[in-house]
C-alpha cells in the first residue's frame, strides 16, 4: 500500500504538467480509393504526440488530436504530404 501511495504522489506532477491536447482538421488531397485513408491515418499516427486520428473519406479530411508539446500542425501536414497526400489546415 505504501509503495502505491508513493508511486501516485511521484506521478501526480507529471499529469499536472501535461499539455492539454489540441485538435486540428486537415483538408487532405489525393484520397481517391479505399486504401488512401488507411495510409493517411498511419502516416499521422507515426507523428510523436498524436493520440487520435479520424479520417472522413467523403469530405477528404483528417481530424487529429495531439499533444502540442510534442507535435505541431506543420508536422502533421508534412506527414500526409510525405505519404503522397498533401494537406492543409482547415479554416
Amino acid at each position: 500500500m505504501r509503495k502505491l501511495l508513493i508511486a501516485s504522489l511521484v506521478a501526480m506532477p507529471l499529469v499536472v504538467l501535461a499539455a492539454t491536447p489540441e485538435t486540428v482538421t486537415l483538408d487532405v488531397q489525393n484520397m481517391t480509393c479505399a486504401v488512401c485513408p488507411i495510409t493517411v491515418k498511419k502516416a499521422l499516427e507515426r507523428v510523436s504526440g498524436v493520440s487520435q486520428v479520424q479520417i472522413d473519406y467523403e469530405n477528404k479530411t483528417a481530424t487529429v488530436t495531439y499533444d502540442p508539446d510534442q507535435a505541431k500542425p506543420k508536422q502533421l501536414t508534412d506527414a500526409t504530404t510525405n505519404a503522397g497526400y498533401p494537406s492543409g489546415i482547415q479554416r
